[in-house]
């Protein structure tokens, strides 16, 4: 597989090593220990699928209590996604990095803790899974406001489809007493 680093440090895009033939293709889409090799250190305790049509975006959410890294793919159809970092302190605050993930390129993004994460449906529909590092906290979820003109994040519509949760998201000055402090355990 082949890693790649973004702009934001431990957030790295993976291009799994994919085996075509005249049956098909063949692909590991997680194994723990060549994960670890490439530094991609999480223990994944739940994975999450969702479904969703043309223009739904999803996020930008994050877990407060018990922290979530996460490991995205696409299993069908294509995603805009994006990590932003939300660490008070860190160099990288407020920055944010944004990849197409697809069916068809195989990509993975990982999304360490004290990143908030997004996606926006590009295609017709997409179905996405995700590994969390922790179990899922309703408690300990913050969402922030996907069109935050303080991160001002190129969505690829000004119009997306939102859970009513998503649009009363506050913006990034709002949440500074929930967020998580750059170097923290």
């Amino acid at each position: 597989m082949k890693v790649t680093p973004t702009a934001l440090p431990g957030v790295v895009l993976i291009e799994p090593a994919v085996h075509r033939d005249a049956r098909g293709l063949f692909f590991e889409g997680y194994n723990q220990e060549k994960y670890d090799k490439a530094g991609v250190h999480a223990r994944f305790v739940q994975d999450n699928q969702s479904n969703s049509v043309r223009g739904t975006l999803r996020g930008l959410h994050m877990q407060t209590r018990k922290p979530q890294a996460k490991l995205i793919r696409v299993l069908r159809g294509e995603i805009f996604d994006v990590a932003v970092d939300v660490r008070l302190g860190s160099p990288t605050f407020g920055k944010w990095i944004s990849a197409t993930l697809s069916a068809d390129n195989f990509l993975q993004i990982f999304v360490p803790v004290g990143f908030a994460h997004g996606f926006i449906v590009t295609s017709e529909t997409a179905e996405v899974e995700y590994k969390c590092s922790d179990f899922y906290d309703p408690g300990g979820e913050l969402g922030l406001r996907w069109d935050d003109p303080q991160l001002a994040i190129p969505w690829p519509t000004k119009t997306p489809l939102l859970s009513p949760k998503d649009a009363a998201n506050p913006g990034l000055k709002e949440a500074m007493d929930r967020l998580p402090r750059y170097g923290a355990a």
